[in-house]
């Protein structure tokens, strides 16, 4: 697969070289855990790539739900991208501010939503940043545009579902967050979560998936990285993580890799930590 792949990953060069075209809409999708202290409107009203719009993934979500950021129905979503005019026949590039995090998961929300010409910016805006690249702080013109969608069911697993496969082991479960949070051995960020992991999954933290400078490795370098955690890469696989963020990162590795069958757990640990009577293994 090339560097550039228009419905996974994109270089800063390739945005760089189709800047210009009608059709191209770019996305800030940046978002913090509260314990980074850090305000990503705030900093997307002070600098962003020129005219890209801000999603907020806590905004633009199902509201009837107590789990954070869980994906919008898909009335809410075309109803938030016409108001920021992106529509059909739109390739959408995201970035964050911290390299790859949060755009991955805006990325899945669009695969999810069938609008499949989307892509990451690897290496995100501090990579824009790093190479001397314009920024500004005017928000862009935004004029409505026509959307439909098609919510694709089979990119997202509820609790039950996950359940099942746990039991089952008709599918593999890989875990984004870090070895010590897996383990137990290290306390989850939001309050009320018991510590440890779903059983029968496998952990393979997100930073592995990662450059030093947040971008994505190669495609041979996530390939060796799936044979070390010995992860079948003909067998299905569901994806989680703290609440459903970087559990997105691992899903963007695996449709890099060509891997088609996989689904994001939405609900994560926030869900599956918070009830007692699912079963936690620690270790």
């Amino acid at each position: 697969m090339p560097h550039s792949d228009p419905k996974t990953l994109v270089s800063t060069d390739w945005l760089a070289r189709h800047f210009n075209d009608p059709d191209l809409r770019i996305i800030d999708a940046s978002w913090y855990l509260p314990a980074a202290n850090r305000n990503p409107k705030a900093e997307y009203d002070a600098a962003h790539i020129p005219n890209a719009r801000f999603f907020d993934i806590d905004e633009i979500a199902d509201a009837k739900s107590d789990l954070p950021h869980m994906a919008p129905p898909p009335e809410k979503f075309i109803s938030r991208m016409r108001a920021k005019g992106i529509g059909d026949g739109h390739q959408v590039v995201v970035y964050d501010g911290a390299g790859i995090i949060s755009a991955a998961r805006v990325w899945w929300l669009f695969h999810l939503m069938d609008k499949t010409d989307t892509a990451v910016l690897d290496g995100g805006l501090p990579k824009w940043l790093a190479e001397g690249r314009e920024v500004e702080d005017m928000p862009p013109i935004e004029r409505d545009r026509h959307m439909t969608v098609q919510r694709n069911a089979q990119l997202v697993r509820n609790v039950t579902q996950v359940a099942a496969a746990a039991k089952l082991k008709d599918a593999q479960i890989l875990d984004a967050r870090s070895e010590a949070r897996f383990k137990g051995q290290a306390p989850e960020p939001r309050e009320g979560l018991r510590s440890g992991h779903i059983p029968n999954s496998k952990n393979l933290p997100f930073q592995e998936l990662l450059n030093s400078d947040g971008t994505m490795k190669s495609v041979e370098g996530l390939t060796d990285i799936m044979a070390a955690r010995d992860i079948d890469m003909k067998a299905p696989v569901i994806t989680t993580c703290g609440s459903g963020v970087t559990a997105a990162i691992i899903t963007l590795a695996l449709e890099r890799l060509g891997h088609k069958n996989h689904s994001l757990y939405d609900g994560s640990w926030a869900e599956w930590g918070m009830y007692n009577d699912l079963k936690v293994d620690q270790g």
